[in-house]
């Protein structure tokens, strides 16, 4: 997906051309957007998904265990409240979890969410791996989260082709995993959540559309 600021109103063509570029947060901003779930460890694909043809558009990790990341390879979100080092997102707390979903969730692509449980021995192993990754280049959403994978224990047989929708038939069959279906229109997706930024302003969802407003 080529970059674009959260505040872009023009939707990707085709969310399937993945791309990115390197950054780096520094560790004061990092530990400062820290976020730790009261949530089980656990381990999150998510896996966009077209409408009607059903042809994979992204594949991302989310990651709970000492604290909540999205590894977001080759992604297009981003938040100036949620620092990245190379692919990797931190802070991310409910809230943007939600923004994260929405942001793909539109009425020609849906997004899949499937969970498997894990230690939280895995789950930060799960984290180390996501972050010795390295930034993507464009189209290795699923490439490089199936590598990723394929550094955890219990994930070793996870794919690394170009395919997102390989990759999430390949998870499906990991133990216990559950799953969500998350669509533009799902009165359950639309949260409403707004955010007040540093210089007053206030940014996020409202009635399922991004809002900025000016102000103190």
């Amino acid at each position: 997906m080529l970059r674009r600021s959260f505040l872009a109103l023009a939707v990707p063509a085709v969310l399937a051309a993945c791309g990115a570029d390197s950054k780096w947060a520094d560790d004061s901003t990092v530990n400062a957007a820290r976020f730790t779930s009261n949530e089980p460890p656990s381990i999150t694909l998510f896996t966009v998904i077209g409408i009607p043809r059903g042809e994979g558009g992204h594949s991302a990790v989310m990651i709970n265990g000492s604290q909540r990341v999205i590894y977001d390879p080759a992604g297009s979100w981003e938040h100036p409240r949620i620092p990245e080092r190379n692919d990797v997102l931190y802070g991310i707390n409910d809230n943007f979890k939600r923004f994260y979903i929405d942001y793909h969730a539109r009425s020609t692509y849906w997004v899949a969410e499937d969970t498997v449980p894990v230690s939280r021995e895995i789950a930060d192993a799960a984290i180390r791996a996501v972050e010795a990754q390295g930034a993507s280049p464009k189209m290795y959403c699923a490439v490089n989260t199936g590598q990723a994978l394929r550094h955890v224990p219990g994930f070793e047989g996870a794919p690394t082709g170009f395919s997102p929708l390989k990759l999430r038939e390949w998870f499906l069959t990991l133990p216990g995993v559950t799953s969500q279906r998350w669509q533009d229109g799902d009165p359950a997706n639309n949260h409403d959540v707004l955010l007040r930024q540093k210089d007053g302003s206030i940014e996020g969802y409202q009635g399922g559309h991004l809002v900025r407003r000016t102000g103190g």
